[in-house]
Formats: C-alpha cells, sequence, structure tokens
C-alpha cells in the first residue's frame, strides 16, 4: 500500500524528539511529548504501527490491583488508567465497566486470596470485595459449580486495544508529529548535543531518543549506548476467540490466581462482543514469529470448558498469538541516560496497554530532567475514534453508511472509506483490519476479503 505523504523521505530537519517504536507504548509517548510541546518523529521499521507487540493482547483495562506495591509498573498504570477515563470520552474510545473475579479452585488457591486482597488495597484499589462461593455464582451463574470462592475487582475493564493506541498517534500527529514507518533504525551517534540516527530511510537528527522498540529494545540499547541493561526473552501467548453468542456466558472478565511468571489464563468477553480464552505464558528465543500449535489451543478449549462448561458448546471464531517483551526482571525497565539524552523504555509487558498513557507521562518527566523544555499546546486537535464497540452505537445504525462491507463485524463502507484517508491511514492488510475490524469476524475474510482488498486497491492506486 501506498505511503502517506507525511512520510517524506526527504532528509528531514532536526527533530526535538525522535521515538523508536510505535507500538501502544511509542504512540502514548509520541502524544504526551508532542503535547507538552516538543516536535516529535515517530520512527517504526514495520510497514504498520502496533505490528509488533501490540498486535495481540487481552484488551483489559487493567487497575494495577496484582501489580507489585511500589513498582514502576504500578504508578505507570494507575496513571494511565485515571488518564484513559479523563481522555475517552472526547476521543470516543469505548470502556466496558465489567469488572474483574478473581477465582480460587482448590484450596491452595483460596488460601492466597487474603493476601491477594491486602496487596490490592496497599495498592490504592480499595474497593476489591471477598465473595463466597454462592455469591460468586449469583454473579457468574455459568461458572462451573467447583469453584471455592473469590474476590471482586469492580474497576477491571474492558477497551479497543487498537483505536486507543490509533488515537494516541494520531493527535500526535494532527498536532504536528511526524511518522516513518518501513524505517528501521540501523545505528546512530551522539555528540553531545544532537543524535544522528541512522535509518532505512535516512539520518535523523534528534536532540533527544526515546527508546521503545518493544521486542527489539535490549537490541536498541545495545546499537545506540552499545550496552544493555536487560535482556528481551519474548514471551508468547496463544489465545482462542469464541463467536459472539458465547459472550453470553460472561459478565465479568475471569481471572486466575496469578503466579510469579504471569497473569494466567483468563477469560473474558471482548469489547466487539466475542469471548475469548487465554493467553498462555511460553517462552522463546523466536523475537518475530509467534507459531500457534493445536495441543496448545486444545489445552486452551478445556481450560475454558473448565471455568464455564456451556463453553464446550460454543464455535471458535478463530485462534491467534502474540508475544510480549518479558526480560529477566519483573518490573518495567524504565531509565533516563544522563549525559545521552536518550531514555530507555523497556520489558513492558501484560500491562503496556493499561500503562501506555502513564508510562508517557512518566517518560516525559525523565525527558524533562534530561534538560527538555517546551511550552506545552494550548489548543489541540483532538481526534475523534470510529466506535467498533458491539454494545455502542456503530455506524451501520447511522442513514448514509454507504451500505455494509463486512457483515460479521458490522463494518460499513463509509467506515472503511473514512479509515483510508488522513495522516495515519494504514500501509498494509493488517493495520486496514485493525482499524475497522473488516475480515475479522466469523468467516474470517471469506465472504468479504474480496471486497476490501478491492477497496484497498482502488483506495491506495494499487
Amino acid at each position: 500500500m501506498r505511503t502517506p505523504n507525511v512520510e517524506s523521505t526527504a532528509m528531514p530537519p532536526t527533530y526535538d524528539i525522535a521515538v523508536i517504536g510505535a507500538g501502544v507504548i511509542g504512540c502514548a509517548i509520541a502524544r504526551r511529548l508532542t503535547l507538552d510541546g516538543a516536535r516529535v518523529i515517530v520512527l517504526e521499521k514495520a510497514p504498520d504501527i502496533l505490528d509488533g507487540a501490540s498486535k495481540a493482547n487481552s484488551a483489559i483495562l487493567h487497575t494495577g490491583f496484582d501489580a507489585p506495591e511500589g513498582s514502576l509498573e504500578w504508578r505507570c498504570v494507575q496513571e494511565g488508567y485515571r488518564e484513559y477515563e479523563a481522555i475517552r470520552s472526547q476521543m470516543n474510545l469505548p470502556l466496558d465497566r465489567c469488572g474483574a473475579l478473581v477465582l480460587a479452585w482448590n484450596e491452595e488457591q483460596e488460601a492466597r486470596l487474603p493476601a491477594l486482597i491486602d496487596q490490592a488495597r496497599a495498592n490504592g484499589v480499595d474497593d476489591v470485595a471477598a465473595l463466597s462461593r454462592a455469591e460468586t455464582l449469583a454473579l457468574e451463574p455459568n461458572l462451573a459449580p467447583s469453584l471455592r470462592t473469590a474476590f471482586r475487582v469492580p474497576r477491571e475493564s474492558l477497551i479497543d486495544p487498537w483505536s486507543a493506541p490509533h488515537a494516541y498517534l494520531l493527535q500526535a500527529l494532527l498536532n504536528g508529529a511526524e511518522l516513518w514507518r518501513d524505517c528501521a533504525v540501523t545505528g546512530g551517534a551522539f555528540d553531545g548535543q544532537l543524535w544522528r540516527l541512522e535509518t532505512a530511510r535516512g539520518v535523523v537528527g534528534a536532540r533527544y531518543v526515546i527508546n521503545a522498540a518493544g521486542l527489539y529494545g535490549d537490541r536498541i540499547d545495545a546499537l545506540l549506548l552499545g550496552e544493555t541493561a536487560f535482556s528481551i526473552r519474548p514471551r508468547k501467548g496463544q489465545f482462542v476467540v469464541y463467536d459472539k453468542a458465547a459472550a453470553r456466558l460472561a459478565r465479568h472478565i475471569l481471572l486466575p490466581v496469578p503466579t510469579d511468571k504471569t497473569k494466567g489464563i483468563v477469560v473474558c468477553r471482548t469489547i466487539w462482543g466475542n469471548l475469548l480464552v487465554g493467553p498462555t505464558a511460553e517462552d522463546q528465543e523466536d523475537r518475530s514469529t509467534a507459531d500457534l500449535d493445536t495441543p496448545t489451543l486444545e489445552m486452551l478449549k478445556r481450560k475454558g470448558a473448565e471455568i464455564l462448561p456451556a463453553l464446550a458448546g460454543e464455535e471458535v471464531t478463530t485462534i491467534y498469538a502474540g508475544l510480549r517483551p518479558a526480560c529477566e526482571f519483573k518490573d518495567y525497565q524504565i531509565k533516563a541516560h544522563e549525559g545521552r539524552n536518550m531514555v530507555t523504555v523497556g520489558a513492558i509487558r501484560s500491562t503496556g496497554l493499561s500503562s501506555s498513557l502513564g508510562t508517557a507521562a512518566h517518560v516525559a518527566r525523565l525527558v524533562s530532567g534530561l534538560g527538555f523544555a517546551a511550552s506545552p499546546l494550548s489548543d489541540p486537535e483532538l481526534p475523534r475514534m470510529a466506535m467498533l464497540a458491539e454494545a455502542e452505537r456503530r455506524d451501520w445504525q447511522c442513514p448514509g453508511n454507504g451500505g455494509m462491507l463486512c457483515h460479521c463485524e458490522r463494518v460499513t463502507l463509509r467506515e472503511a472509506e473514512a479509515a483510508l484517508t488522513g495522516p495515519l491511514a494504514p500501509n498494509s492488510f493488517a493495520g486496514f483490519k485493525r482499524r475497522t475490524r473488516a475480515t475479522m469476524g466469523r468467516c474470517q475474510g471469506f465472504y468479504c476479503g474480496q471486497a476490501v482488498q478491492d477497496l484497498l486497491n482502488r483506495g491506495t492506486g494499487a
């Protein structure tokens, strides 16, 4: 697909800040620093944004109730949650305040619940409530009768994992930031005043650099600083997504008792009206490929049916897998490099979507500490995103929408055409899917795939 005009390959002038990586963290950082008055460029090695760790997650807005007490992750998650609530209506972003239940299925798990409740309250999530077995089953009557007990976290919520970062980066672009895709960073040097970054599209000058490269964060540190303080070990998560009819089986996000390694396998609805089971937590060396395997997917189906027995009779819509940038440390690896005008934002694992706005605010404070100063924008432009949440008013319900392009996900022609315009128009088929959900429904593009490709060909002149 054609690269938008905003991504000129001419030698650019010097920027205040270069953000390496356009995942959810990089998008949020670009927004924050642009609103703070910086001239920002975002450098993404993939054809489109959100092509790395951010393309596959559970789409949960976490409260941080189970984060390590006093950790940087906890602070970023809580600050991010508050800012998402503050800006979501302005940007037309969805929020399903369904709450979560942490479920104990055996004596050992039940014994751990009081400590988890204490941890939640120590983390400032003081509205958690212990539930008896009977109280839990009254809230979730489809749970397996083998349940022992639970506690409820009322403010755990569901959001759209793609419209949010699209909104963050789009606001940055509308207010003067630039985005270069297909633009891997291949080298760089700092002369004490200015970074000269070598990229696949030429040299970029920047006073400050933010490494938000996700699965390649340690390699970018090694490339630019000559060393790295952490090592990424990708952690694969596989998911099973059930048809929309299955969503009736769960009212809450159903969480296991977490372990030291992972939050565990979750069962929850999605903002689009499906029901998912996952993720797994499988460490691997490959940073680019998240293979699916049948035995693991069958295990996920069995696990889902152990929690919600009626799920065994529901149809699967799709399966997918993603990689999380785990490392040897439990907490986020965020550091300002004194004398180098660089901030590393590394090892942001499963809470990256929830923490992104808070992480961006934290990074902005670090950049200020390195000496950057500017005047915040007084009246920034504010984008409003297409609403894709199943429970909200959608474009297919509005007149003049041009008819339906994708019937499974109820994507209209007007929505699809709008997604192909503007400074953040998609640069790939996958990018278009993330912006519209076309081809992501029950038929997985069997009926609409060719119509979608024809539209993309017309929209890009291919």
